[in-house]
Formats: C-alpha cells, sequence, structure tokens
C-alpha cells in the first residue's frame, strides 16, 4: 500500500508558498487598492504594487535564508547564539508583541467587517469573541494542521476572487485607467510604502522553514508565495480603478467587497454576492490569525520552557480580545493598524534580517579566526 503523504509532521514547497499567500491576503487586499490610490495618480498604483512585491519577495528570500540557519532550533535560542541572550530576549518579545496585536486586528476586522455586511444587529464584541473562540480551537491543535488546512482553504478563496473579477469585467470603463505613468516618483514610491504594509506575513517563512521536508526550497517557496500575491493584488487594484475611478476608489473603505457587490452574476442568482464573497474571505482571514497566534504561542513556549503550550493559548485569548476592542471608532482601528504595521517591519523584518547579517559575520569572522591559528 501507498504510505498516506500527509501523515508525518513536513511541509513541502507548495504547502509553505501556499501558507505564504494565505497570510499576506486576509485583511490588507480589503484595503490595499484605496490605500495606494490615495498617494498616486490615475491607475499607476499598480507599479507601486509591483514594486512593493518586488522589496517584499527580496525580504522574504533573506527571511527564508535565516529560517534555513535557524533549522529545527527555537528563534530564541539561535538569536541568543548570535547576539546575546538579553538581544535575544528582546526580538523574541518583539515578535511576540507584533503577532498578538495582529491577531488582534484582525479579531476586531471580522467583527466590525461582519456587523456591516453579515450581521448588522449583532453586537461586533459577539461576533469577534465567537470567531476568536473559533481560532482558540484551532491552535489547540497540531501546527501541521493549520498549514494544510491554508492547503484546503486556499483554492476556495481564489476560485472567489476569480468570480468577482471575471463578473466585473463588463464593469471596468477603460477610460477610468488613463492617462498611465503620470504619477511622480515621489507618489509611486508613497504608494510602494502603502503597499508594503499589505505584504506584512511573509516573514513566517523565518519560523515554518524548519519544518520543511527539503528546508532549502524555503527560499523558493517565499519568493513564489509573494509574486503570486503580487500579481493578485495588482489585478485587484486595476479593477477596482476601472469599474470605481481613481478618485471614488479613494473614498471606499474596503474595496474588493464594495467590488463584489457590484459584480454582476448572470440571472442574479445571488442578490448579495457579496455576502458569499466576505463569508469565504473569512477563511482566509481566520487562517492568518491561526498562523500568528501559532507563532507567538510558539516564541512564547521557547522563551518559558516549563509553561504548557495550552496554558499559553489560553492566557493569550483573553488579551487578544481586550486589545481588540481598544479601538474606539474606524479612525483608532486604522491607527492601530498603522502602528502594527511599523512594529512588524521593525520586529518581523528588519531584525530578523540584521540578525542574518550578524550570524553571517560571526561565522566568517570565526573561520578566519580559525584559519589564523598556527598549526600546532
Amino acid at each position: 500500500m501507498k504510505i498516506f503523504d500527509y501523515a508525518d509532521e513536513r511541509i513541502g514547497l507548495r504547502e509553505l508558498a501556499i501558507t505564504v499567500i494565505s497570510i499576506i491576503i486576509g485583511i490588507g487586499v480589503l484595503t490595499l487598492p484605496r490605500l495606494v490610490a490615495a498617494e498616486t495618480i490615475s491607475s499607476d498604483g499598480w507599479i507601486s504594487i509591483l514594486l512593493a512585491g518586488g522589496i517584499s519577495a527580496a525580504c522574504a528570500w533573506l527571511l527564508a535564508c535565516l529560517g534555513i540557519r535557524i533549522g529545527k532550533k527555537s528563534y530564541p535560542d539561535f538569536a541568543a547564539s548570535v547576539v546575546g541572550k538579553p538581544l535575544s530576549v528582546l526580538f523574541s518579545a518583539l515578535f511576540v508583541l507584533y503577532a498578538v496585536s495582529f491577531c488582534a486586528y484582525e479579531v476586531r476586522a471580522i467583527g466590525t467587517i461582519a456587523k456591516q455586511y453579515l450581521f448588522e444587529q449583532t453586537p461586533t464584541e459577539m461576533v469577534a469573541l465567537t470567531f476568536l473562540l473559533v481560532v482558540v480551537y484551532a491552535v489547540s491543535g497540531s501546527r501541521i494542521g493549520l498549514i494544510r488546512l491554508n492547503v484546503l482553504f486556499l483554492p476556495i478563496v481564489f476560485g472567489i476572487v476569480l468570480l468577482v473579477l471575471v463578473f466585473g469585467i463588463s464593469l471596468v470603463e477603460l477610460r477610468t485607467l488613463k492617462p498611465l505613468l503620470v504619477s511622480s516618483p515621489m507618489q509611486i514610491w508613497n504608494g510602494t510604502k502603502e503597499g508594503i504594509y499589505s505584504f506584512l506575513g511573509f516573514e513566517i517563512v523565518l519560523f515554518y522553514a524548519g519544518l520543511m521536508k527539503t528546508p532549502g526550497q524555503a527560499k523558493s517557496a517565499a519568493v513564489i508565495g509573494v509574486s503570486i500575491t503580487t500579481l493578485l493584488y495588482a489585478a485587484v487594484y486595476i479593477f477596482c480603478v476601472g469599474i470605481f475611478s481613481h478618485d471614488g476608489l479613494t473614498q471606499i473603505t474596503y474595496p474588493l467587497i464594495e467590488l463584489a457587490k457590484e459584480a454582476q452574476i448572470p440571472g442574479e442568482f445571488f442578490e448579495r454576492f457579496e455576502s458569499v464573497f466576505f463569508t469565504i474571505w473569512i477563511m482566509t482571514i481566520f487562517n492568518t490569525t491561526t498562523l500568528y497566534y501559532d507563532l507567538s504561542v510558539s516564541l512564547l513556549q521557547s522563551m518559558f520552557k516549563k509553561t504548557a503550550r495550552k496554558s499559553l493559548i489560553y492566557t493569550l485569548s483573553p488579551v487578544i480580545m481586550y486589545v481588540s476592542m481598544l479601538p474606539q471608532n474606524q479612525i483608532g482601528y486604522s491607527a492601530m493598524g498603522q502602528v502594527i504595521s511599523y512594529l512588524g517591519l521593525a520586529a518581523g523584518v528588519a531584525l530578523p534580517i540584521l540578525l542574518l547579517f550578524a550570524a553571517k559575520w560571526k561565522e566568517g569572522h570565526t573561520r578566519a579566526k580559525t584559519a589564523g591559528k598556527p598549526e600546532e
């Protein structure tokens, strides 16, 4: 009999690439078109998205290199061997703070958007709490199981996005995409900075590369995942500009959901297609939240080795719920997202890349020192 391929605790290139895509396209793609359009002119935002994707792919490649070096070690232990225990604790604590805050941000997003588009009479707190309880249940299982959920859900999510784009083709007006290439380099760069925030999530390769059957493939998986996401983001942006126009796009909070509302389905089979779209989209937000929750618990477990995993899971859940309810309005929620993005760039991208260079320098310094020793 053939051995069941998924019975082990290892993943392949496909699983990691799918996980990278799933964790990136959570809440970010819902607001990306508006944020990029606010910084650019006409339809030039697609250039910013491609640049943001290229930068993110390069960073993901570097983080995959570090993940391969870490191997089966924990991130705190590896960092301690390179920069010492105090800095290792600081790096790990900052990432835990980022991961927990991001979970809270996603939980609040589910509550707010679900109330707006699905459950108009249900309090935001109840929707958010229900979602968080399901996330806690999922994280209490195996880490590999969470990754397999990504493999299961992503084709469904991609299918619904493609349906939205296909049904929206008839609404695209080419004149709204003109003129082309009229944004200044500074405007393109400002749009790129906004776009990079929506690509955050690729840093998971740092922690999941050690779970691969062939760790060397982590670099390819990271680049493939970010590249596919970049093409999806660019396509969504062009459709949003083509349907809503540039000026209209800057005034829409969640352009992709509004795009689903405008999609014209033959025969009017669905009267409220955005409800179907968001119901499916909850899958990818669920995946994103569970993976960040899992990362925060795993890092804390590496720092507090005697603490049980489930104790950490149950301890973090009220913290996440409390933080998610801190913003009092949409302005506060947006400010929260901005702070989390800055923290993610620092704790999830900049510091690990510095750690990689420090590890390479230390390795080279050790080799030079060894080579300089006289033979006995």
